[in-house]
This record gives C-alpha cells, sequence and structure tokens, in this order.
C-alpha cells in the first residue's frame, strides 16, 4: 500500500511552472519599481495556481494517476481548470506587455477571442480523452508532460477570454458570457456524462491498478466522470455569481457616470457610458467628466 502514496517528481513539467514564477516575479518587481505594483490579491492568484500545478504534479495524487483513472481525472482538473483559472486572475495589462509588443508574437492574440478559445480548448479536451491518446500519455513521460503543457495553455486561453485583462469583443457583454460560460460548462458535461454512463470500458491501461485498488473498471470510469460533473457545476455556480455581481457593478457606475456627467453640463450618452464601463475605462472617463463642460468627445 506504500507504493500508492509515493511522491513524483516530473521535472519536464515542473520546469514550466518554475520559468513562469521566475518570469511574474521579475516582472512584478519592475512595475513596483516604476510606481505600478501589481495588486496583491493578482499576485497571490498567480502565485497560488503555481503552487496548484505544481503540489499536484509531485503529490501522491499523481502517482495514483497511473493506477486510477479517477486519480488522473482530478489531476487533469486541479491544473487545467483551477490552476488556469488561478493563473488567468493573477494576469494584468502592464504584467503582459513585454509579450504584447513581441512582433513574433502577435498570432497568439487570436487564440484570446472567445470563439477561437474555446474552439481550441474544446478540441484539446476531447482529442486528449480518445483512448489512444490518454493512454499513450500515461505511459509515455514526453507525452504526458505535453498533454498537461496544452491542458494548461489552453485551459488559460479558455479563461483569458472570458476572464482576462485583454480587450474584449464589442459583442462580448455580459449576455455573450453568460453564453459562454454555460457552453463551456456544456461542453465539459457531454464529456463527463460519456464518462459516467458508458458502459464500455475505455481506457483499460488502467485495468492493473485498478485491481491493486479493489475497484472496478467501471466504477473507477463512472467515478470520474462524477468528479468532472460536480468540479463543473461548482465552478459554473461561482461564475455565475461573478457575473451577477459585475453586471450589477457596471449598472451601478454606469449610472453615477451619467449622473456626473448631467451635474457638470456634460452631454453622454448611456451607450458612450456603458461601453466605457465595460472596457474598465470608467475611473478614466469619470477623471475627464470632472475635467470637460459641454459635449464630451
Amino acid at each position: 500500500m506504500l507504493a500508492h502514496v509515493a511522491f513524483e517528481f516530473a521535472p519536464l513539467q515542473l520546469v514550466p511552472a518554475a520559468a513562469g514564477a521566475l518570469a511574474y516575479g521579475r516582472r512584478a518587481r519592475t512595475l513596483r519599481e516604476r510606481g505600478a505594483p501589481v495588486p496583491a490579491w493578482r499576485q497571490r492568484c498567480w502565485y497560488g495556481g503555481i503552487a496548484l500545478i505544481t503540489l499536484t504534479l509531485v503529490s501522491p495524487l499523481a502517482h495514483i494517476s497511473d493506477e486510477l483513472f479517477l486519480a488522473h481525472m482530478a489531476e487533469h482538473l486541479l491544473i487545467a481548470d483551477l490552476g488556469a483559472l488561478a493563473l488567468v486572475l493573477g494576469l494584468t495589462g502592464p504584467l503582459m506587455q513585454p509579450l504584447l509588443h513581441v512582433r513574433e508574437l502577435a498570432w497568439l492574440r487570436v487564440f484570446f477571442h472567445p470563439v477561437v478559445a474555446i474552439t481550441v480548448w474544446t478540441i484539446d479536451l476531447y482529442l486528449w480523452h480518445l483512448p489512444v491518446l490518454y493512454q499513450g500519455a500515461v505511459a509515455n513521460d514526453w507525452v504526458h508532460a505535453l498533454e498537461h503543457i496544452l491542458f494548461i495553455s489552453c485551459g488559460m486561453a479558455m479563461w483569458m477570454a472570458l476572464l482576462g485583462p485583454l480587450p474584449k469583443p464589442a459583442w462580448f457583454g455580459n449576455f455573450a458570457r453568460l453564453v459562454y460560460i454555460v457552453a463551456v460548462r456544456l461542453v465539459q458535461s457531454v464529456l463527463a456524462n460519456a464518462l459516467l454512463w458508458s458502459g464500455t470500458v475505455l481506457y483499460p491501461r488502467y485495468a492493473a491498478g485498478e485491481r491493486s485498488w479493489h475497484v472496478s473498471p467501471l466504477a473507477d470510469q463512472s467515478t470520474a466522470g462524477a468528479i468532472m460533473m460536480v468540479e463543473g457545476s461548482l465552478v459554473t455556480i461561482g461564475l455565475f455569481g461573478w457575473l451577477f455581481l459585475r453586471a450589477a457593478r457596471e449598472s451601478e457606475e454606469r449610472q453615477a457616470l451619467l449622473d456626473l456627467a448631467a451635474s457638470r453640463g456634460v452631454e453622454l450618452s448611456e451607450q458612450r457610458a456603458a461601453r466605457a464601463v465595460a472596457a474598465g475605462r470608467g475611473e478614466q472617463l469619470r477623471r475627464r467628466l470632472l475635467e470637460d463642460r459641454g459635449h464630451l468627445t
């Protein structure tokens, strides 16, 4: 039984996490020296995401993931869903500025468009759950490392389109964000239900580990699907709460700008105020209202 609680050391997967932590720390220090520090809560999110990914990859869970499909599923949800989410919450525009100004990397911006992001994330998720690829990752460290890197990268792109600091398309308002959240969870739920209710063992590679843990292959597979459904449901509830609070805050901020404009004798349309608030430029518009009179250009 001691073999089941062994810790893992996977340098192929830990090096990117270490590099990300160092790069973030260096850029955050530069911004602090310039008088524009990264908010503490965002730094906690980034380093918390790095810690969650690292601890998951070295914990006994990583070792057990070679023996039980349900453990492998839990590992992937921790690093590629929750870990990727925490990393995205840790980012700001100034933090990303050096990368955004590299001309050779400009093509990466397309992956943060909502339609592209969810499409790439869906393809990546379903491809890696094909038995030949999923079992190949368990059997080969290099393939396993590639699987995790792509899961985290595509997960970050999916969350970036929703929560990231980069500008969003004009049509991607609160209703479109709600549709996006539902679509993401629908994609995940279809896969989870396929695992939960399938009467066929999809990943026989785990047979030896399942015998060792006295778990039947179908129970292992169904439990993995249930874990995916529960995690997805909890995250979705959290996102719905965030979206509700965001919509309420935007409505309040938009009305405050309109009231300020009226009191200053400045012409400001409701559409203009709504666009500024949705783009995160409400404070900038407020300062301009305090300075200008007449028609706001």
